[in-house]
C-alpha cells in the first residue's frame, strides 16, 4: 500500500487561485479543494501602504494573466526604488500557455523580496503580508515552488514564524511547508529544518484555529511518505496530537490526521506505540459510526487499522473493537449466488418462519417484505434481529452487483492468492463472511473460513455466526474436494467450538458424521487430526452435561443472544426425529475402526492429542455397547504409553541445561494428558471384565511414580483416585499404613489443601481444609508434616490464625504446634511473622491462648 501525500501534478495552465493541493488517498482518487486562505484587509499606517498595495497587484497579476512582473515591481518600488526590475517586458501570458521564463525570472525578484521580508529583523506585519504572498504563490504549482526554494533559508525562516502567536502567521507557513512538502525532492529538507519539531510545539498550544490545525496536520501528511520520517513522527507527543485531532469538529482536521496515521501504519516498527497510545479504539470508531461529511476519514481509518491488522494480537484488539476482518474476493465470485425468491423466508441459522397468512399475496410482497409482516407481539431475541438485518443488507447488495464493485478490475488483473481485506462492523461483516460461504468459489470459501477462524475471539462473535448460519455451512463443506478448504472449514468450526452452546448446535447439525469419516481416513494431517479430536472432545466431553446445568454464559460476550440457545430447544431442535439422529450419529463412534484408530494416538502421538483421544474414549465408555469394542482392542498398551511418555521420563533425568518456559509447557500437557487417562482408567475400571484383564501391580506401580512428579497439583486429581481404585481390587484398606494412601495424602491430599488455605476467597473453605489438614497430622501420617513444610504452609497457617474463625484458629494452632517439634521448622514459622500473633493471643487471652503459649515456649524467642 503507497503512502498518500500532496498532488504535484499541473499541466503549466494557469489555474483558478482558488484551488489548492491537498492530500489524497492512494486507495480512491479523491481531490479535496479547500477554499483560498482569505485574509481581511487590516488597515495600515502609511509606512506599510507600499505592501499593501503590492498584494493587491500581486493577486491582480494572477487574475488578468497578462500584467508584467515589471509594472507591477515598478509600482511596488514606488518612489523608494528599491527593486532593481529587469528591463525587459515579459510577454504576456495567454490562456493555455505557461509561466514563460521572462516572467520566471522577474518572478524571482518579486521572491527574494518576500524571503528577504521573513526575516527578524521585518515587522510582524511585513512577515505576514510575505509568508501570505509566498503561500498563494506556491499554490500555482511545482514551478512556482522552485523559484522559492532557489533562495537558501526560506525553509528555516518558515519554521521559525509556526513560533508566531499570530494565527495569520502560522497558517500561512504551515501552508508554504505543505506545499513545498508535497515535492519529493524538498521533503527531507523541510524535515531537516525542523519543521516536525515546530509543528508539534504549534499543535500543542491548548487554543488553536482549525485552519492553522488543517495546514500543520496535512505537512505531517505530506512527510510521513517518506518512510526515514515516518519514525521521526511516530513519536508519543504527535501520536496524541494525532488521536485528539480524530474528535475535532472540522473534518478537514480529522482527514489529515487519519492520513498521518494510516502512513505511519504502513512501517512496521511503529505499530507498537500506535497501540500503546490507543489508536486502535479511535480508528474503529470512525468507521462503526457515520462520519458527517467526508468518506476520506473512513478509508484512511480503514487503511491505518488493515496495516495493524496483519499482526495477530492488534487483530484481535480490532476485532474486540467491532470490526471483523472480510476477505476481498472480487465481484465476480459472488456471480453464483443465487437467492431463492420464490421459497418461503428462513432465519438464517436455518428454521422456517412461521406463515401467518393462509396463501401467497398477489405480487409476492408476503415473501419480500417479511421483515414488515412480522407479528408485533413475537419476541425475536436481539441476536437474531442483528443477524436478519445484516443477512438483508448483504443479499440486497449482491442482489443488485455492487458488492466489491470498485475491486473488481484489480481482482481481474491481480492473482487469485491475493490476501486483500476489507473491515466491516460486526454485524455486516459476519454477513458477509456467511454470504461468501455460501459460494462456489473455492478460494473465497477459505478466505472466509479463515476470517471466521480469526473472528472467533469470544462468545459473543461465536454466537453470532451461529445466529447468521454460518455452522451448516462449515459443515457442508467439511466433505469439500479442495484440501485447503477442509482445512480451512475445520480451522474455523474449532474455534467455534469453544461455546458450549455451539456445541450443542454443531451436533444437532450432523458434525459428527464427517468428523468420523475424517478419524477413519489413513492420510490425514497431524493438525487437522488435532482439530478433529478438538471438536470432538468438546461435544463428547463427558462433563457437558454437568456443565449445561452451571453455565452462566461468557463473561465478554452478550447474554441475550445465549438465554435461548444454552438449552436443547426448537432453535437447536434437539428433540423428537433430530435427539434420535443424534443418537445415531453418535453410535458410529463405536465403530472398530475409530476405536482403533484413537488406541493408536495413544500410543504414538504428542500429550495434547493423547489427552483428546482419551476424553473421547471414556465417552465411549459411557455407552454400555461400546465397553465390549473397546475391549476387543489393546486399549493398556496405549494407557501404559501415556503414564510413561517421554516427558515424564525426563523429569527424573538431569533437568540442566533445559529451558525454563519450554520445561513448563511439556510439564502441563503431559499432566493433562495423564489426567485424561487416569479419568479414564478409572472409569474402565468399573468394568469386571476389564479388572480381570488388566495388570494392577504394573499401572500402581507407574501411577504412584507420577503421583511424585512435579506436574501441576490439579493433574494429580485423577492420579490420587484411579490409584485408590486400583489399591481397592485387592480388598478395601483405609488404613494410613497402607502405602498408596499415605502418598495420596502426602502428595495429593496435603498439597490440595494447603493450596485451598492460602488461595480460597471463601473462610468456610479456608476453615474445612484447615481442619481436614489438623485432622491428618494429628493422626500421625509418617513424613506428613514435612509434607506442610516442604509445600510452604507456615504462611498461610499464620496468616489464619491472625484472621480467621475461632475453630479455624485452633486447627491452625494445632497444625504449628505440632511443626513446631522438628527444629528446623523453627525459623521459617518464626520468619512467616507467627511470633507476633501467639503474643497478641497470649497476652488477649482468647480463646486457645494456652496452645498458643506452649507454642510461643518451643520457640527460640
Amino acid at each position: 500500500m503507497m503512502a498518500s501525500t500532496l498532488s504535484t501534478h499541473f499541466d503549466f495552465k494557469l489555474p483558478n487561485p482558488q484551488q489548492m493541493f491537498t492530500p489524497t488517498s492512494s486507495l480512491v482518487a479523491i481531490t479535496v479543494i479547500p477554499t483560498k486562505p482569505s485574509r481581511k484587509n487590516p488597515s495600515f499606517s502609511a509606512k506599510f501602504h507600499h505592501l499593501h498595495h503590492y498584494r493587491h497587484l500581486w493577486n491582480s497579476f494572477f487574475k488578468t494573466k497578462s500584467c508584467s512582473l515589471r509594472t507591477v515591481l515598478r509600482k511596488v518600488s514606488g518612489d523608494d526604488g528599491a527593486i532593481d526590475a529587469n528591463s525587459q517586458e515579459p510577454a504576456a501570458v495567454s490562456d493555455g500557455e505557461g509561466i514563460n521564463s521572462s516572467s520566471s525570472s522577474l518572478g524571482d525578484n518579486s521572491v527574494a523580496l518576500f524571503v528577504r521580508m521573513l526575516g527578524l529583523d521585518h515587522d510582524a506585519l511585513d512577515r505576514e503580508q510575505a509568508i501570505v504572498a509566498l503561500w498563494e504563490y506556491s499554490l500555482w504549482g511545482k514551478e512556482c515552488i522552485d523559484a522559492i526554494m532557489r533562495f537558501q533559508g526560506c525553509i528555516n525562516l518558515t519554521v521559525n514564524l509556526l513560533n508566531s502567536k499570530s494565527s495569520a502567521i502560522c497558517e500561512a507557513a504551515a501552508g508554504l511547508l505543505r506545499s513545498i512538502s508535497s515535492i519529493n525532492l524538498y521533503r527531507d529538507l523541510v524535515a531537516e529544518g525542523g519543521a516536525i519539531e515546530a509543528i508539534t510545539g504549534l499543535l500543542s498550544r491548548p487554543s488553536l484555529t482549525s485552519e492553522v490545525k488543517e495546514q500543520s496536520l496535512c505537512t505531517l501528511w505530506n512527510l510521513s511518505v517518506d518512510e526515514k520520517l515516518r519514525v521521526k513522527i511516530a513519536n508519543l507527543d504527535i501520536l496524541l496530537l494525532l488521536i485528539n485531532s480524530l474528535d475535532d469538529d472540522v473534518i478537514k482536521v480529522k482527514v489529515a490526521a487519519g492520513g498521518v496515521l494510516a502512513n505511519l501504519a504502513l512501517s512496521h516498527c511503529n505499530h507498537n506505540i500506535m497501540v500503546e497510545v490507543g489508536v486502535i479504539p479511535k480508528l474503529a470508531k470512525l468507521l462503526i459510526t457515520d462520519v458527517e461529511g467526508s468518506k476520506v476519514i473512513r478509508k484512511e481509518a480503514r487503511n491505518a487499522l488493515l496495516e495493524l491488522a496483519k499482526d495477530h494480537y492488534y487483530r484481535i484488539l480490532i476485532i474486540e473493537e467491532g470490526l471483523v476482518p472480510v476477505p476481498l474476493v472480487g465481484a465476480a465470485a459472488y456471480k453464483s449466488f443465487r437467492p431463492e425468491l420464490h421459497s418461503w423466508s428462513t432465519m438464517p441459522d436455518g428454521p422456517e418462519i412461521e406463515r401467518t397468512s393462509k396463501g401467497p399475496s398477489t405480487f409476492g410482497a408476503s415473501e419480500s417484505l417479511l421483515g414488515l409482516n412480522v407479528d408485533k407481539n413475537m419476541d425475536i431475541e436481539e441476536a437474531k434481529m442483528n443477524a436478519i438485518l445484516g443477512q438483508a443488507r448483504q443479499q440486497f447488495l449482491a442482489r443488485m452487483g455492487v458488492i466489491e464493485l470498485d475491486d473488481e478490475r484489480k481482482s481481474q488483473t491481480e492473482s487469485p492468492t491475493d490476501q486483500r481485506f476489507t473491515l466491516l462492523p460486526w454485524m455486516d461483516g459476519v454477513a458477509r463472511l456467511v454470504l461468501i460461504l455460501g459460494l462456489e468459489d473455492e478460494v473465497a470459501i477459505s478466505r472466509a473460513a479463515e476470517s471466521v477462524a480469526d473472528s472467533s475471539i469470544n462468545e459473543h462473535m461465536r454466537a453470532s455466526f451461529k445466529e447468521a448460519g454460518a455452522i451448516q455451512h462449515l459443515i457442508r463443506h467439511l466433505n469439500h474436494n479442495s484440501a485447503a478448504v477442509r482445512s480451512a472449514v475445520t480451522n474455523a468450526l474449532e474455534r467455534l467450538s469453544v461455546s458450549h452452546v455451539v456445541c450443542q448446535v454443531l451436533e444437532a447439525k450432523g458434525i459428527l458424521h464427517p468428523l468420523v469419516c475424517n478419524l477413519k481416513h489413513p492420510e490425514i494431517s497431524e493438525s487437522l487430526m488435532e482439530k478433529n479430536l478438538d471438536i470432538l472432545a468438546r461435544i463428547l466431553d463427558p462433563g457437558k452435561e454437568m456443565k449445561s446445568k452451571f453455565f452462566d454464559g461468557p463473561v465478554n460476550g452478550l447474554r441475550k443472544g445465549l438465554d435461548a440457545a444454552r438449552s436443547l430447544n426448537v432453535s437447536v431442535g434437539l428433540t423428537g426425529d433430530r435427539a434420535m439422529s443424534i443418537m445415531e450419529s453418535r453410535k458410529e463412534l463405536l465403530d472398530s475402526a475409530v476405536i482403533t484408530r484413537l488406541v493408536e494416538i495413544l500410543k504414538t502421538s504428542p500429550s495434547n492429542l493423547q489427552r483428546k483421544a482419551a476424553s473421547i474414549l471414556e465417552f465411549m465408555t459411557i455407552i454400555e455397547p461400546s465397553m465390549e469394542m473397546i475391549m476387543t482392542v489393546d486399549i493398556l498398551s496405549g494407557l501404559d504409553a501415556v503414564f510413561q511418555q517421554k516427558a515424564l521420563k525426563e523429569m527424573e533425568a538431569d533437568l540442566e541445561g533445559q529451558e525454563p518456559d519450554k520445561y513448563a509447557l511439556e510439564l502441563e500437557e503431559a499432566g493433562l494428558a495423564v489426567s485424561a487417562a487416569s479419568r479414564l482408567l478409572t472409569k474402565l475400571l468399573d468394568s469386571r471384565q476389564f479388572c480381570q484383564k488388566i495388570d494392577s501391580t504394573h499401572f500402581t506401580k507407574l501411577l504412584r511414580k507420577i503421583l511424585k512428579s512435579d506436574i501441576p497439583l490439579h493433574n494429580k486429581d485423577w492420579v490420587a483416585a484411579c490409584l485408590v481404585k486400583l489399591s481397592s481390587l485387592s480388598g478395601p484398606n483405609v488404613d494410613f499404613e497402607n502405602p498408596i494412601n499415605m502418598e495420596v495424602t502426602l502428595y495429593e491430599t496435603i498439597p490440595r489443601l494447603i493450596e485451598q488455605i492460602n488461595l480460597s476467597l471463601s473462610p468456610e473453605a479456608q476453615e474445612d481444609a484447615v481442619v481436614e489438614l489438623s485432622r491428618i497430622i494429628s493422626e500421625g501420617v509418617v513424613d506428613s508434616t514435612l509434607a506442610v513444610a516442604s509445600e510452604g504452609g507456615m504462611y498461610p497457617l499464620v496468616n489464619l490464625i491472625k484472621e480467621g474463625s475461632e475453630r479455624a484458629v485452633e486447627a491452625a494452632l494445632s497444625i504449628l504446634y505440632n511443626l513446631s517439634m522438628n527444629d528446623e521448622n523453627h525459623s521459617a514459622i518464626i520468619a512467616a511473622g507467627a511470633v507476633p500473633a501467639l503474643r497478641r493471643i497470649v497476652l488477649l487471652q482468647r480463646s486457645h491462648w494456652t496452645i498458643a503459649l506452649r507454642l510461643l515456649r518451643n520457640l527460640p524467642v
